[in-house]
């Protein structure tokens, strides 16, 4: 018996199968979830190819979660599917401009690039959980992703400012879904070679650093260890736990120079 035996849950922003939401789907049916994921636009046919790795072969929804009609859309996409319910949801999904909000351009981006970062990495964590509302319950979890934002970091700019508001969203979605049994928490990962980190001017010097000061070492090239914490906080061994950032990081976040 797995720790996701019977559990509904949809996990977003899947892309390649070196991506954190990729190795959570996996690892959540190999603990007996009946799983869901999502991507959109030309991330499609990407995420279509990836899942084929997957047994049973996932569904797979078009999500943009900056895009209402999207957002109404996903309940009846969902029931559809036989997910009357919502176990857990996962959001993976987070969005800045590299070529003006990140990689040292922090005094000068516009409030537009800013706007988008905002949105599509912070706010979407209430819109996405909103969307589904009707379908979590006691016992529900949600669970997001982030990159500390306690601290700054080098290049990563307006992201950091995004994820720092995704921090907060966070708390206040515990604070208000907890009366009704629904927990929200974050997963803070050190660096992993996705395409998103891939994307970020000179994120690679962050290997280097993680090399130096994670107490427990850090591989940047498995998402495992993050994905099994993912999926520890949908079940119900984490069941009064919430508001809170789990750390998946080797230890680095703890240590100082």
């Amino acid at each position: 018996m797995g720790i996701l035996d019977g559990r509904k849950i949809l996990v977003t922003g899947v892309t390649m199968n070196t991506s954190i939401a990729y190795a959570v789907a996996r690892i959540a049916q190999e603990q007996g979830a009946e799983v869901v994921v999502s991507n959109f636009g030309r991330g499609m046919s990407l995420t279509r190819r990836v899942v084929r790795k997957l047994d049973p072969v996932p569904e797979v929804l078009e999500l943009d979660v900056t895009n209402p009609e999207h957002l109404a859309a996903l309940p009846g996409q969902l029931r559809e599917l036989g997910f009357e319910h919502l176990d857990g949801l996962v959001h993976s999904i987070a969005y800045a401009n590299p070529e003006t909000a990140l990689g040292g351009k922090f005094l000068t981006t516009q409030w537009e690039d800013v706007a988008q970062a905002v949105h599509t990495s912070a706010y979407s964590l209430q819109s996405l959980t909103m969307s589904v509302r009707d379908l979590l319950g006691p016992g529900s979890s949600v669970v997001g992703l982030t990159f500390d934002a306690t601290v700054s970091w080098p290049t990563y700019d307006w992201m950091g400012v995004a994820k720092a508001a995704l921090e907060s969203t966070n708390r206040y979605l515990a604070r208000y879904l907890g009366p009704d049994g629904i927990r929200a928490n974050l997963v803070a990962a050190g660096p992993v070679d996705t395409i998103a980190k891939k994307a970020i001017p000179g994120a690679a010097s962050f290997n280097d650093v993680w090399a130096e000061r994670a107490p427990l070492g850090w591989d940047a090239s498995d998402a495992t260890p993050v994905a099994k914490s993912v999926v520890a906080l949908l079940s119900d061994w984490f069941g009064a736990t919430t508001g809170t950032m789990v750390h998946v990081d080797g230890g680095l976040h703890s240590t100082g120079a």
